[in-house]
C-alpha cells in the first residue's frame, strides 16, 4: 500500500527549530514533486514548501529564509528544515506528493496524516 510516513512534530519554543521528515512508502518508483502543507486552527492549509525531483524550489513568503525544504537523492524522501520558529507557526503540518508512480498505478496526489508542530512564545 503506498502511503506518506510523516515524522519530526512536536513543541519547541519561539526561536527554537524542528526538523519533518516524510518518505512515500509502498514499492513506489517516483514522485514528481514532494512538500509540506500546513493548516492552524480555524484556518485553510496553506503550502508551506515544495520540492520537485528536478530540485526546484517554492515556499511560502512566510517562512522564506527560516524554512528549507531538501530531498535525499535517489529516495522519496524530504526534509523540511524549521529554523527561528514563532507561534504563528504552530499548525498541523501534512506532507503531500504529487504524481506518485508505483508498482500498480499512478497517484495523482498522496497525502500524510499530519503531524502537530507547536511553538510557544
Amino acid at each position: 500500500q503506498v502511503r506518506l510516513e510523516e515524522s519530526g512534530g512536536g513543541l519547541v519554543q519561539s526561536g527554537g527549530s524542528l526538523t519533518l521528515s516524510c518518505t512515500a512508502a509502498g514499492s513506489v518508483f517516483s514522485t514528481r514533486a514532494m512538500g509540506w502543507y500546513r493548516q492552524a486552527p480555524g484556518k485553510q492549509r496553506e503550502l508551506v514548501a515544495q520540492i520537485t525531483s528536478s530540485s526546484n524550489t517554492k515556499y511560502a513568503d512566510s517562512v522564506k529564509g527560516r524554512f528549507t525544504i531538501s530531498r535525499e537523492r535517489f529516495k522519496d524522501t524530504v526534509h523540511l528544515t524549521m529554523l527561528d520558529l514563532r507561534p504563528e507557526d504552530t499548525a498541523v503540518y501534512y506532507c503531500n506528493a504529487e504524481d506518485v508512480e508505483s508498482t500498480l498505478r499512478t497517484y495523482p496526489e498522496l497525502w500524510g496524516q499530519g503531524t502537530q508542530v507547536t511553538v510557544s512564545s
